[in-house]
This record gives C-alpha cells, sequence and structure tokens, in this order.
C-alpha cells in the first residue's frame, strides 16, 4: 500500500495525514476548501517543529514529512490512484453518505474505503456503495499523532481480509489497533460519552460545579482530563452529536442528552472551538478557567 488519501483538512484528517506520511507513505489531502488545507499544512509543520525541538525526529525527517503531503481541492485529482481512502470529514450521515457514493464510483475495484466516524454505522455507509465488503471503519483517536489506539470497526459485510489489512496497517503505523463490531458507538464513545453525559447532569441538577466533577474524575479515578474539560476539548457539538446516534440507534432513554447540553450546543457554546464551553478559552493561556457562567 503506497498511495493514500485522507478526506477533510480539519484536526483529525491532518493528524492523520501527518501520522501517514511520517511513516513513509505518500498521502494526498483533501478539502473542497483551499484555506482549510493551508491550515492543515500549517497545523502539521508545527507540530513536526515540536517533535524537532524535543529531538524526537531531526530537520530531515520533518522536511521528508511534509514531501509526501500534497493538497487537493478536488477527488477525483487523488482519489482514483490510491490504495486506501480515509474519509475524516465533519460528523454528518448525509454528508458521508455523499461521500462514499463518490468515491465507489472514481476508485479502483481495489481501493478500501475506511471511514473516521467516532460513532456513524459502518454497515450504513458501506450500503451506500457497491464495494460494502471493502468498508471499513478505522476511528483514530484525538490527537492523533500522540494518542495509540485505533478502533477498527467491521461493518456487517466487511470482509476477514480487508479488515486484517487494516490492522496491520495500523499497526505499521506505531498504532494500537483493536477490532470492534458495528453497534452504535463502538467501543470508545459507548462508554465515554454516558460517562460525559452524566458529568454534564451532575452539575446540571447542582450537584456540584465544574471544578470539583472534573477533579472527582481525576483525582479519584486518576483521568488524565475531566469529563467537562474533555467534552470541550472534543467539541460539545460532537458529544451531542454521537449521544443522539446512541439513543437512536438503541431506543434507551439512558442515552438522551442532558438539556444543559442541548442547549450549550443551540447557543454556540462548543468548548475550545468557540473559546467557551465550560471552561473559557483564550488564546497563549493555558491555564484552565471556569466559564462565568458556571462559576
Amino acid at each position: 500500500m503506497n498511495q493514500v488519501t485522507v478526506i477533510g483538512g480539519g484536526t483529525m484528517g491532518n493528524g492523520i495525514a501527518h501520522v501517514f506520511a511520517m511513516n513513509g507513505y505518500k498521502v494526498q489531502l483533501a478539502d473542497i476548501n483551499a484555506d482549510v488545507l493551508a491550515k492543515a499544512i500549517a497545523t502539521i509543520d508545527k507540530n513536526l517543529e515540536r517533535m524537532v525541538a524535543k529531538e524526537k525526529i531531526s530537520a530531515e525527517e520533518k522536511a521528508a514529512t511534509l514531501s509526501r503531503i500534497t493538497t487537493h481541492t478536488d477527488l477525483k485529482d487523488c482519489a482514483p490512484h490510491s490504495d486506501l481512502v480515509i474519509e475524516a470529514a465533519t460528523e454528518n450521515i448525509d454528508l458521508k453518505l455523499k461521500i462514499f457514493r463518490e468515491l465507489d464510483e472514481m476508485c479502483q475495484p481495489s481501493t478500501i474505503l475506511a471511514t473516521n466516524t467516532s460513532s456513524i454505522s459502518i454497515t450504513k455507509i458501506a450500503a451506500a456503495t457497491k464495494r460494502p465488503g471493502q468498508v471499513i471503519g478505522m476511528h483514530f483517536m484525538n490527537p492523533v499523532p500522540v494518542m495509540k489506539l485505533v478502533e477498527v470497526i467491521r461493518g456487517y459485510a466487511t470482509t476477514d481480509a480487508v479488515t486484517e489489512t487494516i490492522m496491520e496497517l495500523s499497526a505499521r503505523l506505531g498504532k494500537t489497533p483493536v477490532e470492534v463490531n458495528d453497534y452504535p458507538g463502538f467501543v470508545a464513545n459507548r462508554i465515554l460519552m454516558p460517562m460525559i453525559n452524566e458529568a454534564i447532569y451532575t452539575l446540571y441538577e447542582g450537584v456540584a460545579g465544574v471544578y470539583e466533577i472534573d477533579t472527582v474524575m481525576k483525582l479519584g479515578m486518576a483521568h488524565p482530563m475531566g469529563p467537562l474539560q474533555l467534552a470541550d476539548f472534543i467539541g460539545l457539538d460532537v458529544c451531542l452529536s454521537i449521544l443522539r446516534v446512541l439513543h437512536d440507534g438503541f431506543g434507551n432513554p439512558k442515552y438522551a442528552p442532558c438539556p444543559l447540553l442541548v442547549n450549550m450546543v443551540t447557543a454556540g457554546y462548543l468548548g475550545v472551538k468557540s473559546g467557551e464551553g465550560f471552561y473559557t478559552y483564550t488564546p497563549g493561556n493555558k491555564e484552565l478557567v471556569v466559564s462565568n457562567r458556571f462559576s
């Protein structure tokens, strides 16, 4: 496997491109927005420079990594020549189905089509193609260059050969792949999102404040980041979207999103990406400051 196309220049997409390029693969990074692509390359450059400063890689390795990445605003310029295409677009089912229908038409019959979705059914995405056996979930964790886990999700029709290929590929990237089956939220988010939702309910019901809830989980349960801070980091809109997938998929009220989360997303308080969620984020300030709304 030589040529890899990554669709989406956002946080996950540029992280996936970074990891593949660092491990010697030619990466074609695609996004309809040229500005997003420029920002993605700048982010990869900055992250690689940080690795050079820490003496984890050499300046020559950084240059070689960047040289393996090309950017494209038209999928037709890159996807047809790829052995593997990884979709890392917005977590929207209609958008993903549209992308996979297009990929199915333009890619070689042998091309494996993977999605980085964090909760949407691989089986449903695969059913939009004429190659469901070659569609698989490849769920990287954020930040991709740092986090070791890759959830490898088999759709109902995904073949053993494709699963084995992606498991082996993930290991060659220095990751630890874990094979799971295709049910709402897979493993990571099926367990994580109810915990985050319960933390939000704990705040909503006045049991404790933001700082107190996160401190209990960090010091009492040895979590590196409290659930409310983690929700801000993931994006409250993403958390809400995943909870709705769980709620719709299982029909179980225990997955119902907390009304406070719904209100915050509706009002545009999305966490780090918007500058405020449960905490307030200002450029250049690493101190964790609880939002005035909760302090």
